[in-house]
């Protein structure tokens, strides 16, 4: 419909609406209790509205208007909104009902009354709640250790809701209230599931998650080196973390060590063991584990000894930076050797 068909519509409504008081009472008579022209009511998106107007029988004539349109003169519907209708109990309710309400049903409504002294009108502003929700969070993250790292969570709902953000570590400690959550040098201890919660009091909060992975270096936590009698079993442990999971090597002297008939080297996860089925006394000596990823690797050495030899080991051993050592496990980790 153009705007000036749109004009010419209004018009007539207007003068129609006008005519209305003049025509004989096809209504029954009634009302006049109505509520406050400051009432406001607050309903929530897809809930049913129930805009009330009460009257008594001084009043000859009634009627439902929203924006100066039409909705119900009398009992005559007007709109074309099926969602629309109303609500009456006996000869004192004339109310209207909006079901499924949309934020485009927000505004004032006015019920409007003819008596026989003058015209009176009772305006009602309806406002819509929206719950909150996560349109936009960002996909899960993969970074080095020190890197930035800038989360964003995007939200919508009215009144516009708050956002807050957690990482699910045993504390779940809040990060903030923003959009944008930003991480500056992060490291191997902010890696997790990072919680975005929106939430404006209207419904359940919505909550969406990122996943971030940091990538470090690899650092070896433990070793263990062992007093091992001629004949008898033994076993060298070396534990390392790392992201990405680390690679392994074992070494003795220069030698890169791999499993045979006299040992065998076991890669558990972040573990690894470097097993002598039966020891010989041309076992004994200085051992070197060596993790690595792509980032970087790094060393310790460990000892299988002679049982009484005192060797000062105390169960872990030095962790070393041999630059032949980090060169030759870099290399077989990119080249695969």
């Amino acid at each position: 419909m153009g705007v000036g068909r749109r004009s010419c519509w209004r018009q007539l409504q207007a003068w129609c609406f006008r005519l209305l008081w003049f025509i004989p009472a096809a209504f029954p008579v009634r009302v006049v209790e109505t509520q406050r022209a400051t009432d406001n009511i607050t309903i929530r998106q897809g809930d049913t509205a129930i805009i009330r107007c009460y009257v008594d029988e001084k009043v000859s004539k009634v009627a439902w208007l929203n924006r100066s349109n039409i909705i119900f003169a009398g009992q005559d519907k007007w709109s074309l909104d099926p969602r629309v209708d109303l609500v009456m109990k006996g000869q004192l309710e004339y109310s209207l009902r909006i079901q499924k309400v949309d934020v485009y049903d927000e505004g004032s409504y006015t019920c409007s009354i003819q008596t026989k002294q003058q015209p009176k009108t009772s305006q009602v502003y309806l406002i819509v709640q929206v719950p909150a929700n996560i349109y936009m969070v960002s996909e899960d993250v993969i970074v080095n250790e020190g890197s930035n790292v800038t989360l964003s969570c995007l939200a919508s709902g009215r009144p516009d809701p708050i956002i807050t953000w957690r990482l699910l570590n045993p504390s779940a400690e809040p990060l903030g209230g923003e959009e944008y959550l930003d991480v500056i040098g992060i490291t191997r201890n902010q890696a997790g599931r990072y919680e975005c919660k929106a939430s404006n009091d209207v419904a359940m909060p919505d909550v969406k998650y990122v996943n971030v992975v940091v990538n470090y270096t690899p650092t070896i936590k433990k070793t263990q080196s062992s007093e091992t009698p001629v004949g008898r079993m033994g076993m060298l442990q070396c534990e390392a973390v790392a992201m990405p999971t680390p690679e392994f090597e074992w070494y003795r002297d220069e030698n890169r060590l791999s499993s045979n008939q006299g040992i065998n080297i076991q890669i558990l996860g972040m573990t690894t063991n470097l097993m002598f089925a039966n020891v010989t006394e041309d076992d004994y000596g200085n051992y070197t584990c060596v993790a690595s990823n792509r980032l970087g690797a790094q060393s310790a050495s460990l000892y299988l000894y002679r049982p009484g030899t005192g060797w000062d080991i105390s169960g872990s051993a030095c962790v070393c930076e041999s630059l032949w050592l980090l060169l030759a496990s870099l290399t077989c980790l990119f080249f695969k050797c």
